[in-house]
């Protein structure tokens, strides 16, 4: 089972205070995961420390999911970082910057292994 949802991307406190050091468990940690809204999780049947594939037009990445009571259903939220950046639109229409914002996609429950930062440069 999946549910469609519009993908959100953007800087967190944990994500630019690690930036500089991206082979790091700190950085692993600060951008390895994707926020979800209360029903969504619990709709994709999630408990604490699950994991879900994100699939977009673009790609398809592996994160730890985690619930927002905040977010709107069908809103999802994802750290700027390496697996961001696996779904999101690589074109920058002359910018230098691609669209972060309004990605649509699904999320799925899954069990495959999140990959380290080291092994998510080494597929690209």
């Amino acid at each position: 089972m999946s549910v469609e949802v519009e993908i959100i991307s953007g800087r967190t406190l944990e994500q630019g205070a690690t930036v500089e050091e991206k082979l790091t468990g700190e950085y692993f940690n600060a951008v390895n995961y994707c926020e979800l809204s209360e029903d969504d999780f619990n709709s994709l049947g999630l408990g604490d420390g699950d994991r879900i594939k994100i699939k977009t037009e673009f790609g398809e990445v592996v994160v730890f999911a985690v619930k927002n009571k905040n977010l709107q259903k069908g809103m999802v939220f994802i750290p700027m970082g390496p697996y961001a950046n696996m779904i999101i639109d690589p074109n920058t229409d002359g910018t230098g910057m691609p669209q972060f914002k309004g990605i649509k996609g699904t999320v799925e429950k899954t069990d495959e292994k999140v990959l380290t930062v080291k092994e998510l440069v080494e597929v690209i």
